[in-house]
């Protein structure tokens, strides 16, 4: 198939019994009557498996912010670094599971990238439980969380194959966007979570966590703990439940999207889209801690970390309908002039050098704004792509998938960058410059190609 297109295709030895014997979403008749159910019920379970995986490749973001107070000693360029790790392998394995779909199909796929993810999980728990644990540990611990960022790469393609491309906007909106929310999951979770003894202490003993001058007990290991027994019900879940759509593609086929220009401007635009949720969502409450932290009095990260998330989650989502009827390139274009102002007003403003904690609210709705065109954006990038590569819908779901990995080391660059940025310019503020450049760059690019009357791809 190496043409790119999904044809009726019988169920031979050489695609096994995995894969679906006929799949043509495009025919009305055949979607109604079969075409449609297996469609929900797949984009249902690979969602369900996707909200982990974020929870999961995020999990280190929410656990950093306590271990200082139960006695870790790293430095702030350390924990930074903590933060960072994830989004290293994240987008790395993406690049790796954007081949994986048409080679092995969902079904595999999807049931082994779940279970992979209990081995940090149960990693990190154990870890976190010895103080004397050494920091290489925790980094390494940090990039296997990055297990649960490549999903993206695999889970989002094979969506687009299993849906008409009416559809593909709406669903695809749907997954990435629930799937996001495991973001704000992890962040909203943890704090409840490691506050009491779950199963009467049967998964630890707690640590004095300290804050000032007051001390209290947490049960740290719960944060990474309490994913196992859902990650294996959605393991076996998806090897049981999930089929393959019969769309195969060798290694080297898969290479031919790097040969069209708008591999690249796509990529572009959605580092500035995902690129700025996911590292936003990396680096957020570690911002707080170290930027409003010296403060008497002064805010919990977790109290505030897990809205931003949330908010580009539910904007995800609920921008998916809205960029089937437009289309994507007007909401990218306005995604970007938002972030444009957002980060040039963290960028030459005091928000990040602020004098007393009466700017943090400030602050915090101008993160929150961040987050809010992001998510916009990462709905109105997903609903261009495909109509972009319309002509072969095996190289669109390509093209998502190595957009999504270039995009997943959002982490890692803003976590490293504003560390960076913090401990040797004095403040965050020269990396807002820069994502303010960056930004506009690729709405540029957005408007000439895309969205301005008589560009070469109206989408």
């Amino acid at each position: 198939m190496s043409n790119g297109t999904a044809q009726a295709i019988p169920a031979t030895p050489a695609f096994g019994r995995d894969f679906l014997a006929d799949w043509r979403p495009e025919d009305a008749t055949f979607w109604e009557t079969t075409g449609k159910r297996i469609a929900w019920r797949t984009l249902t379970i690979t969602t369900l498996s996707l909200i982990l995986s974020f929870a999961t490749w995020f999990v280190m973001s929410a656990v950093v912010v306590r271990l200082g107070g139960i006695g870790f000693k790293f430095s702030e360029m350390e924990l930074f670094w903590l933060t960072a790790m994830p989004g290293l392998a994240g987008g790395s394995l993406r690049l790796m599971h954007m081949f994986l779909v048409p080679i092995f199909g969902t079904r595999k796929v999807v049931a082994v990238a779940t279970v992979a993810k209990l081995l940090p999980c149960l990693g990190l728990g154990f870890a976190v439980m010895n103080p004397e644990t050494p920091f290489w540990v925790f980094l390494v611990l940090a990039f296997l969380a990055g297990f649960g960022g490549g999903d993206f790469s695999s889970y989002m393609p094979s969506t687009s194959i299993f849906f008409p491309k009416r559809l593909q906007g709406t669903a695809l909106g749907i997954q990435a966007g629930l799937g996001n929310f495991g973001v704000s999951l992890t962040q909203f979770v943890t704090p409840w979570i490691v506050s009491f003894a779950v199963a009467g202490g049967l998964f630890g003993g707690s640590q004095t966590f300290t804050k000032g001058v007051k001390t209290s007990q947490i049960w740290l290991q719960n944060a990474a703990f309490w994913y196992v027994p859902f990650l294996i019900v959605l393991g076996v879940l998806a090897w049981f439940q999930l089929r393959s759509v019969p769309v195969k593609a060798s290694f080297r086929e898969q290479l031919d999207i790097f040969k069209n220009k708008h591999t690249w401007f796509c990529t572009v635009t959605y580092v500035m889209t995902f690129g700025s949720f996911s590292g936003l969502s990396a680096a957020f409450p570690l911002l707080i801690k170290t930027v409003y932290g010296k403060f008497p009095d002064a805010p919990d990260p977790l109290t505030y970390a897990w809205i931003g998330p949330l908010i580009g989650s539910a904007m995800r989502v609920l921008s998916g309908p809205l960029t089937d009827k437009w289309g994507g390139a007007i909401f990218t274009q306005l995604c970007g002039i938002g972030l444009i102002i957002g980060a040039s007003i963290l960028g030459f403003g005091g928000l990040l050098t602020p004098t007393s904690l009466d700017q943090f609210p400030a602050f915090v709705w101008v993160m929150l704004g961040l987050f809010f065109c992001t998510g916009i954006g990462n709905a109105a990038t997903f609903r261009q792509y495909p109509v972009i590569f319309s002509h072969s819908p095996r190289q669109g779901a390509g093209v998502i998938g190595f957009t999504a990995a270039i995009a997943a080391y959002g982490p890692f660059l803003f976590s490293t960058l504003i560390g960076w940025s913090k401990t040797s310019l004095g403040s965050g503020k020269p990396f807002f410059i820069g994502l303010m450049a960056f930004c506009a760059i690729a709405t540029a690019i957005n408007w000439w190609f895309y969205t301005r009357k008589g560009c070469e791809k109206p989408s």
